[in-house]
């Protein structure tokens, strides 16, 4: 009996080193095509490829400002791309992150331009607004979906442009900075400023909540009944009904979570970059966090990478611009081939899988 044992657990210790391996060889595999049909598109534009990856490197690495740039631009999309693979665990399809981050920056810009206390309470309540702002944006489409059945992509999509055109008549109607002359909202009161965590840099105190946020979500879909009950209601609402879960409830407290997730990406904009709302605030971080988002495969961990990966694509773009000559649009170019072939690898993946399984 106690050999069967052994001999069980070691076969069971050598499938997850096979997925494991072949998992990674997949994701290796799906970069290398991706920067194969890239150098193919750089070379049809008259450059030479290597020339364009080491000068993207050196933009982006080339010196600690621009790394700790690269962490500030990283941090709306770990936020907002945590709150999308939440969304999409559930079986939610949040497009609405861009509305949400819009909604987190009004709600952190009104706390912070009204309200003039020590930043001990100030800065918990830009957050928990940015927060609550974000996550009750979402529960709309959210109800809308849950009650009658409509579609949440076509939703939240629209409800972006709602967000956006919202914040653009705050920074130019009722809370336009009267000493300015751009769109923008007066700049919030000390206390509600995130704090900067390295000197001389734009790094504020968001990217740490990111990490810390990340890390939790990660412990929530390990190791709690929520984040089972999230994946199975994602995974097949009727057969997690039939198990026992209100599926409703958990719908909400997803669809909640998600919005909130992306709503502290906008307070972060508006906290610890510029102190104030701006007309255009986000540069289309809603967006980019889908693609975070898929990239990572949902996974809470791997989100971290991906950000700081499309970040520092972004960031050496625009070296990579100066010095070669190439358009900085390429790098969207990278990132979709990127997302291309990671997503066709999974087709990949599942049948080999599938033969060991079956084996």
């Amino acid at each position: 009996m106690f050999k069967n044992l052994i001999k069980k657990l070691s076969t069971e210790f050598d499938k997850n080193k096979y997925f494991i391996f072949i998992k990674l060889c997949i994701v290796i595999m799906a970069f290398l095509i991706a920067f194969l049909l890239t150098s193919i598109c750089i070379t049809a534009a008259g450059a030479n490829p290597f020339e364009v990856f080491i000068s993207i490197i050196k933009g982006a690495f080339g010196s600690p400002e621009r790394m700790t740039e690269i962490l500030v631009k990283a941090t709306p999309l770990i936020f907002a791309g945590l709150g999308i693979a939440i969304a999409f665990k559930g079986g939610f399809w949040n497009i609405g992150a861009e509305g949400q981050i819009y909604l987190g920056a009004i709600a952190a810009t009104i706390v912070g331009v009204k309200i003039n206390l020590s930043p001990f309470i100030l800065i918990p309540a830009v957050i928990i607004s940015g927060f609550l702002a974000g996550g009750l944006w979402a529960l709309i489409p959210g109800l809308l979906k849950v009650r009658f059945g409509i579609n949440e992509i076509i939703l939240t999509m629209m409800m972006n442009y709602i967000a956006i055109h919202t914040a653009s008549y705050i920074s130019h109607g009722p809370f336009r900075d009267p000493d300015g002359s751009l769109p923008q909202t007066a700049e919030l009161f000390k206390g509600a400023c995130l704090p900067v965590i390295i000197n001389k840099t734009r790094l504020h105190a968001g990217i740490l909540l990111a990490i810390f946020l990340c890390l939790l979500c990660y412990l929530i879909f390990k190791k709690t009944l929520l984040g089972y009950k999230i994946k199975a209601v994602g995974a097949n609402p009727r057969s997690a009904f039939y198990g026992g879960i209100n599926v409703f409830n958990t719908m909400i407290i997803t669809i909640f979570i998600s919005g909130g997730l992306a709503g502290l990406a906008g307070m972060g904009e508006v906290c610890g970059i510029h102190y104030r709302l701006l007309d255009g605030i986000s540069p289309g971080y809603g967006y980019t966090a889908i693609v975070v988002a898929l990239l990572a495969r949902l996974h809470a961990l791997w989100i971290l990478l991906a950000a700081v990966l499309f970040a520092s694509l972004d960031i050496g773009a625009g070296f990579m611009q100066r010095t070669t000559g190439i358009p900085s649009s390429i790098v969207c170019i990278i990132e979709a081939l990127i997302v291309i072939c990671i997503l066709g690898s999974e087709i990949l993946e599942r049948k080999l899988m599938r033969k060991k399984v079956e084996k």
